[in-house]
């Protein structure tokens, strides 16, 4: 989980602000428990706990099902959240009434591709057509898929762009889970993928492996144990200083590079065949992994003042 010095955060330092709700996650952290079992463990009312959860549930950090029990239904916490970094403002940036517009791309939602095996798709509920054929990429099924995986080529997204004409735009920012793609899985997998926007070449993101070993947080039920469970999550952004993943420097990339005040922009992410690391790319999307979340795309801007007339 990524959060930065910005009021969306708030649920998340306010999630943590309290000693109850730090034994909560270190409790849920060992196993599952339900709002019962928490509030004995801690000497409290299940009514106070169930306010603590609630927090909790908000600010992303656990999830609560309700499931049936001998008594009727009951609510069982899961720790949801592996991390959390704080992403500060680097020097000149903050402002306290930073504005940004947000889009929400779903992984299905595609507009074009060129992939080679291995790969494939799937909703929550199943895979789309078959493995390791690219022609299942054109299923009617696919605006529905959540986790899509190929081995080498590209694809790409249409991404609507709601800036105004009084907004000067001075980040983008795109964050998603993705890692490679091996046969089954292997931590040790490295792959080089490459991100454009607008035909531009943003810069290139080695991913370390595939991972496995245990369950995404989201990953459904019927996924298999043996293949890709969960990604990491990629915070790309583009500044007038430079294009950054995680921080670090990728090129010199800037956001006037980009075209950015065209109406729709192109997103690509690809793997190329000439890379010194074809590793391919798995993309989790909601429902899937570890971060329950799509494509986002978070263009940051200032407003300009509208010129006064005289009386």
């Amino acid at each position: 989980m990524k959060i930065d010095t910005t009021p969306h955060s708030l649920p998340i330092y306010e999630a943590l602000a309290s000693s109850v709700r730090l034994q909560v996650i270190n409790l849920l952290a060992q196993q599952d428990m339900n709002i019962k079992e928490l509030a004995q463990a801690l000497g409290l009312s299940s009514a106070i706990m169930t306010m603590h959860v609630k927090k909790l549930e908000k600010a992303g950090i656990i999830q609560a099902t309700m499931i049936p029990s001998k008594g009727g239904i009951k609510k069982v916490c899961s720790l949801v959240a592996e991390a959390i970094t704080i992403d500060f403002p680097r020097k000149g940036e903050w402002s306290p009434s930073r504005s940004y517009h947000q889009t929400i791309v779903s992984v299905g939602h595609y507009t074009d591709f060129q992939i080679e095996p291995t790969c494939g798709l799937a909703t929550t509920d199943k895979v789309i057509g078959e493995f390791d054929e690219p022609r299942c990429f054109l299923d009617a099924e696919r605006f529905n898929a959540k986790i899509l995986w190929f081995g080498c080529g590209f694809i790409e997204y249409k991404v609507p762009n709601y800036l105004l004409k009084n907004e000067t735009p001075e980040e983008l920012e795109i964050s998603m889970e993705i890692s490679s793609e091996a046969p089954f899985t292997n931590q040790n997998w490295p792959s080089d993928i490459t991100f454009h926007l607008n035909g531009v070449e943003v810069g290139t993101w080695t991913s370390p492996g595939d991972f496995g070993g245990k369950r995404g947080k989201y990953t459904p039920d019927w996924w298999w144990d043996e293949v890709n469970q969960y990604g990491l999550l990629k915070v790309i952004k583009v500044t007038d200083q430079g294009t950054f993943i995680d921080g670090n420097q990728i090129s010199n990339v800037t956001i006037k590079s980009l075209n950015i005040r065209e109406k729709q922009w192109n997103f690509r992410i690809s793997v190329k065949e000439d890379s010194p690391h074809v590793g391919g790319v798995t993309l989790f999307g909601s429902g899937f992994g570890n971060y329950n979340q799509d494509l986002v795309f978070k263009l940051y801007y200032q407003q300009q003042e509208e010129p006064q007339t005289a009386e």
